[in-house]
């Protein structure tokens, strides 16, 4: 174990991690500012959905966020040349994860993903060279690091992989009902005259060949990459699938973000040879025992467990996370469903027995519409909201979500939310089920061959 976590290697793996990774924080700051999504996600909406007990989170009056986002790019760039590394680094981190906690309609498994390694960036020793940080003090300067700087980070990316392997083992996926529904609204992708490529991608032998590449990609892609053999495979077979999700999907710095974790599994020496011919190569491998070794060992393994426990406790909770959205969340479900759903918002006054009827639609984007219909967590929040505002007025009133139906990949439409209960009544508790949440068709399916 001491030789795994603390011999020293050296650190040009890391080093230039550091160099691309800074430069992905700045793009994607940067660039959320020009493609229109803070505008979308933080300033044209009345309200955000946080997440549940972080109220005190939302967006900066005005256009606040373009200049909190601007910053947040400065650090990014800052990280990239090594520039005050700790103090840029724990600033971006914590600028990020406020973000991503702030709004849940734009919720993605890779915005996740990047807060967590944000947060392991905080702790490695990645300014230790060919950084301003060096150059204004040389005597941090190093050609080493401890080992599990290098394995923090093939441990999260195996976690990552490993989970969104096992979610997609589940009939819409394996009977590429999931693909297609993701293929069919890419048909106008990239037309030029008579021809469009997106048309290229409705066959129907593509959309199964996409569903079992995907569960293939993901379980094998790290074995590959840590098999000496298989490694340049391991590479290509990358740079096929994170360049397709970046031309077909869209979804900005991270297919290159992925792309740069190669650099953790090719040796050391490759990376020097090919990225800083002029870096020393570290040939000591010293084991240096650090004085804190017992606290790290505590905090490292404390991580992956809660790595590993997080994406496991769907399992734990009653029915599918597919249809009630418990679990979802922090569990590498990526690009697993397609949902569509409707709703309806009963509102009753206490006092006088009037009923009346609210038009979530008039208050909402349309990304806030679409959750507030198909997402328990955040119907409860807006009726909650809704509850406080008629209180103000200094009605006490009553909400139920009636006609709700739900839509998951295409198979039609059922009851969704229990209309005889009042969600301004009820409590959210993210590790257990939500009993107002009726049971899903495969649910009742279930009980009624065992009964």
């Amino acid at each position: 174990m001491n030789n795994f976590l603390f011999k020293h290697i050296d650190n040009s793996q890391l080093i230039v991690f550091r160099m691309f990774f800074g430069f992905f924080l700045a793009a994607e700051a940067i660039g959320a500012c020009f493609t229109g999504w803070i505008k979308r996600t933080l300033i044209d909406p009345e309200f955000t959905f946080n997440f549940i007990g972080l109220d005190f989170l939302q967006p900066l009056p005005g256009n606040g966020m373009y200049i909190y986002y601007i910053v947040m790019g400065i650090f990014g760039f800052f990280v990239m040349l090594g520039y005050r590394y700790r103090l840029s680094m724990i600033a971006y981190t914590l600028m990020w994860s406020g973000v991503y906690l702030m709004q849940k309609a734009s919720y993605n498994n890779h915005y996740y993903l990047l807060m967590l390694l944000c947060l392991l960036m905080c702790f490695v020793p990645a300014h230790k060279n060919y950084s301003l940080d060096v150059k204004r003090n040389p005597s941090l300067k190093s050609d080493s690091m401890p080992a599990w700087c290098k394995w923090l980070f093939i441990i999260q990316v195996a976690i990552v992989y490993t989970y969104a392997a096992i979610a997609k083992i589940y009939p819409d996926w394996l009977d590429a009902s999931v693909t297609r529904n993701l293929m069919a609204g890419k048909i106008n992708l990239y037309c030029f005259g008579d021809f469009c490529f997106g048309s290229l991608l409705q066959y129907d032998w593509l959309h199964k060949t996409l569903a079992y590449a995907g569960i293939g990609f993901d379980l094998l892609i790290v074995p590959l990459f840590l098999w000496k053999p298989t490694r340049k495979l391991a590479l290509g077979l990358s740079l096929i699938f994170h360049l397709f999700n970046a031309f077909v999907f869209q979804i900005g710095i991270f297919p290159f973000l992925s792309l740069s974790f190669a650099l953790f599994f090719y040796s050391a020496e490759t990376v020097q040879r090919i990225f800083l011919k002029s870096k020393a190569f570290y040939t000591e491998n010293k084991l240096i025992i650090p004085s804190y070794k017992n606290i790290f060992l505590v905090l490292f393994f404390g991580y992956f467990l809660i790595q590993i426990a997080l994406p496991s406790r769907h399992w734990f909770i009653k029915d599918d996370v597919l249809y009630t959205e418990e679990g979802h969340r922090l569990s590498w479900r990526m690009m697993l469903r397609s949902k569509s759903g409707s709703v309806q918002f009963k509102v009753v006054d206490k006092k006088t027995g009037d009923i009346s009827y609210y038009n979530y639609r008039d208050r909402l984007s349309p990304k806030q519409q679409k959750i507030v219909a198909t997402k328990p967590d955040v119907m409860w929040q807006f009726v909650q909201r809704l509850h406080k505002e008629f209180k103000a007025e200094g009605k006490d009133v009553s909400i139920y979500a009636i006609r709700s139906k739900i839509n998951i990949n295409g198979r039609g439409y059922q009851d969704f939310i229990d209309p005889e209960v009042d969600l301004t009544a009820v409590k959210w508790d993210p590790f257990s089920h939500s009993d107002w949440i009726l049971p899903s068709e495969e649910k009742e399916k279930e009980e009624s061959h065992t009964k």
